[in-house]
């Protein structure tokens, strides 16, 4: 260790109060974190790219310091999908240090890591108060039946208004207008699930009319296809 000339010239005083760092929650415990094999927790990132382009929603489940399951959420930006894949073989099996040191192909990945990192750092996690934190394969969870990620898709002009083209429940097939020409409901399919019951042997159009719902006031309205009319 190299010190200066003035601080070679220091008289020594003794430090005062030494009581380490401020504990943070993990997994249903208050942890002093000292190194990286003392964090735990299952937490999500967003992420963004350089152009904002397209974003990323990063899960991790981190166990003692090392990352042991990652799910990768990626959209508007076609070349972010196949980052996505090589990051998810890439995090597993790394500390969050390490993860956070490695390039994860995509900016938006990149960013998702950074907004993690810090969470789970600072004890802002899922799982804080959660005793024992989550099981390996949590993260599965969140994307409900079919595995597949929830998403939103609405367009609009400020000429012709609103169309939804997807929600949380699925594909839109038709949006319900009422006397106002406002919207009050749509029809839509499940398509996550329409595809596990294809996979599993159903006819393909037995599976779709088996899968269409229904949300608000739809019938007894006019209706409309969002993506002709």
């Amino acid at each position: 260790m190299n010190y200066s000339h003035e601080v070679e010239r220091m008289c020594v005083l003794k430090k005062g109060p030494n009581h380490g760092p401020a504990p943070i929650p993990e997994e249903g415990k208050w942890v002093k974190a000292y190194e990286i094999k003392d964090i735990s927790g299952l937490t999500h990132g967003v992420g963004w790219c350089a152009p904002q382009q397209g974003t990323c929603k990063l899960t991790l489940n981190v166990k003692d310091g090392i990352i042991e399951e990652a799910l990768v959420e990626t959209i508007g930006c076609s070349g972010m999908t196949h980052s996505a894949a090589m990051a998810a073989e890439i995090l597993p099996g790394k500390t969050i240090l390490e993860a956070l040191n490695t390039d994860l192909v995509c900016d938006a990945i990149n960013v998702a890591m950074r907004e993690l990192f810090l969470q789970i750092v600072y004890g802002r996690s899922q799982t804080a108060f959660s005793e024992g934190g989550l099981p390996i394969g949590a993260g599965l969870e969140d994307l409900g039946k079919g595995l597949r990620s929830q998403v939103g898709t609405i367009f609009s002009t400020k000429a012709k208004g609103v169309r939804y083209l997807e929600m949380a429940e699925g594909y839109i097939l038709e949006l319900a207008v009422d006397e106002d020409d406002e919207v009050c409901g749509y029809k839509f399919v499940r398509v996550g699930k329409m595809l596990e019951d294809i996979r599993h042997g159903v006819d393909p159009k037995t599976a779709f009319e088996k899968n269409i719902g229904t949300y608000g006031r739809f019938e007894g309205y006019k209706h409309i296809d969002p993506r002709e009319e």
